[in-house]
């Protein structure tokens, strides 16, 4: 990406959840382009060097709690928290829609945004100028038909942005949230074309983000540029967003 922000973030620690692929990769890789070190939280950390990524289920608060721990055992601190791992679940009505996916859903979604931040909180506490990012979506916002599910969870991590943004306001961490529309990653494929269709023809843009914008956002939240925004909601929708 041409004439891009430069950011410096050497001697700072990231967790990035869900970051082995898509927009977690897209993040890791930028934080790490810009001086950070960055551990990698995935439930399948597929090819990732060891000692850049940890096997975790982040809607398992013992498996959060064994993963911070081991996170503290290779670094004695926590500057940046990004909790990206979601799971988008099937795209159907009201009515025929499964329910261990909408229980799926809940747990990745909401649960695993609640227990990673609970467990990596101290850690961020003893950090310089702490930040979290949660990447949430604009479905948290605007609510997408046949996907009540995963727009419902995601409303609830603007509302935990919102209230952790409040609650640790005089920690020096600043707590903030990103909401995309459709961006182009593998999670698209768990819903249907005609869904995916619609989304991009929502878009004035005319089309799909890319993990990289999305990354460039979180970077800027994580940098010492962002000082002023806490328990905010920032759309990413190439103009979708009407409120």
């Amino acid at each position: 990406m041409e004439n891009r922000a430069s950011y410096d973030f050497s001697g700072r620690v990231a967790v990035i959840t869900g970051g082995g692929t898509g927009i977690g990769a897209a993040i890791a890789t930028q934080l790490r382009s810009c001086g950070a070190t960055v551990i990698v939280w995935d439930l399948d950390p597929g090819g990732l060097p060891k000692e850049q990524a940890i096997a975790v289920d982040v809607s398992d608060p013992v498996s959060t709690a064994n993963a911070a721990a081991e996170t503290l055992r290779r670094h004695p601190k926590i500057d940046i928290l990004v909790n990206n791992a979601g799971y988008a679940g099937p795209t159907a009505s009201l009515e025929e829609y499964p329910l261990d996916a909408w229980q799926r859903i809940m747990d990745v979604n909401l649960g695993g945004v609640f227990h990673v931040t609970r467990s990596l909180l101290p850690a961020l506490r003893n950090g310089s100028g702490g930040r979290i990012v949660n990447i949430a979506s604009l479905a948290g916002k605007e609510g997408t038909p046949n996907a009540g599910p995963y727009s419902a969870s995601k409303a609830a991590v603007l509302a935990l942005t919102k209230s952790w943004g409040k609650e640790l306001a005089g920690s020096g961490i600043l707590v903030n949230a990103i909401a995309p529309a459709a961006v182009r990653t593998s999670l698209l494929e768990q819903m249907s074309k005609e869904h995916v269709d619609t989304m991009i023809a929502k878009s004035p843009l005319g089309r799909l983000g890319e993990p990289d914008e999305v990354a460039e956002m979180v970077l800027w939240l994580c940098s010492d540029s962002c000082t002023f925004n806490t328990g905010a909601v920032f759309d990413l929708s190439g103009g979708r967003a009407t409120y």
